[in-house]
């Protein structure tokens, strides 16, 4: 039997936009995608096809650096070049409320809290403001640390804390509650931070710098965990965890998307190539089996997650050449395997079905085995 299908598959382009796509977003159910771009637009996409949904989100007096779906999908939020914030109703499109105004710079990077009760914001006036989701009323004193611009703010999944990445190079902590500052400034980057995550579980933090790297952090003692991941040749403003946790994404001014194993840092497959300009934002869907870009070539792409590759040999007795297609774990999807003779090998952690042609990858993924 052949070999599979290379991957990565050819990404799918959509266009529309007339600027850069500053953000990219699913939404919480995966059927839309939010875009905002530097054409002071917001559009919806239909995920599956690509098609624009309704008329375009019109109503900041400037760019469109950062949007957001509500946990519930019935909102979507921006900021803005303009200073501000606006909500939106995710289903027809329609402003809701005034714009959030306070920010004396510009909007950079804005997120719901998981409950969606609050919005949370960080500016290029070096501030962080949290503002109730209802009403648009500024919630608490500003948060106040940084200093220089905050690019990017997000979330823990517990909701509890607020993580910052700023152009002092510097990522902070933030009580969601309080707005008091956590512990020490995370330190280690050596120029501007364009972007942070939260992993999943809330245990890690990345980060992803104008010095080319990406980093992660022990989210409770905010010390570094392992060496930087590098292989981006250029800055890197966007990065992100796939839903399992498993895997980081990043989107670079080099153009390319890069996987890396959240592990153990190890860049996973071949760069994804497309764009012809900077990649600005990078997200997984919500399944985990896309990846979407948005870039200053004014388009977006949307590109198969999934891993093809060919593993050296395992152990004396089993087949050593075989293709591997690799596919998100699920409950049901274990179930194809309980028939067969399992046993645990060590380095990588494999389990292998006996006499079968089945194999589970122990980290998260269930992966068929074609012999050839």
């Amino acid at each position: 039997m052949g070999n599979l299908s290379s991957w990565p598959a050819p990404p799918l382009k959509w266009t529309g936009h007339t600027g850069s796509v500053k953000r990219v977003c699913y939404s919480p159910n995966g059927t839309r995608v939010v875009t905002g771009s530097d054409d002071n637009t917001i559009r919806i996409w239909d995920a599956e096809s690509g098609a624009v949904v309704g008329e375009h989100l019109t109503g900041h007096s400037g760019r469109v650096n950062s949007v957001a779906y509500s946990p519930d999908g019935q909102y979507i939020i921006s900021g803005s070049h303009d200073h501000t914030i606006r909500i939106w109703d995710a289903e027809t499109g329609a402003s809701v409320g005034k714009p959030l105004d306070g920010h004396t710079d510009q909007v950079w990077s804005v997120a719901y809290s998981p409950d969606g009760r609050r919005i949370v914001s960080g500016s290029d006036d070096c501030t962080i403001r949290i503002w109730d989701a209802e009403t648009g009323a500024s919630v608490g004193e500003d948060l106040r640390g940084h200093n220089g611009g905050v690019n990017s703010v997000a979330y823990s999944p517990d909701g509890q804390y607020i993580i910052s990445g700023s152009d002092d190079y510097t990522i902070r902590i933030w009580d969601a509650k309080t707005g008091a500052s956590v512990g020490n400034p995370l330190d280690g980057h050596t120029a501007r931070v364009w972007s942070v995550a939260h992993s999943p579980d809330g245990r890690r933090i990345i980060s992803g710098s104008y010095d080319h790297t990406i980093r992660i952090w022990d989210a409770e003692t905010g010390a570094e965990v392992g060496d930087p991941l590098k292989g981006h040749t250029d800055c890197v403003r966007s990065v992100a965890y796939s839903p399992d946790g498993w895997r980081i994404i990043s989107g670079s001014d080099d153009y390319t998307i890069r996987i890396w194993d959240a592990k153990t840092g190890a860049e996973v497959g071949d760069p994804l190539k497309g764009h012809t300009g900077y990649v600005l934002s990078v997200a997984y869907s919500p399944d985990g089996r896309r990846i979407i870009s948005g870039s200053v070539d004014h388009t977006i792409k949307t590109w198969d997650s999934e891993v093809r590759q060919k593993p050296a040999s395992f152990v004396s007795g089993i087949p050593t050449r075989f293709s591997l297609l690799i596919t998100p774990l699920t409950c049901s999807t274990l179930s194809l395997v309980t028939q067969c003779t399992l046993m645990f090998l060590q380095s990588p952690t494999w389990m292998v079905g006996s006499g079968t042609q089945r194999v589970v990858y122990s980290t998260g993924y269930l992966t068929t085995v074609v012999q050839v």
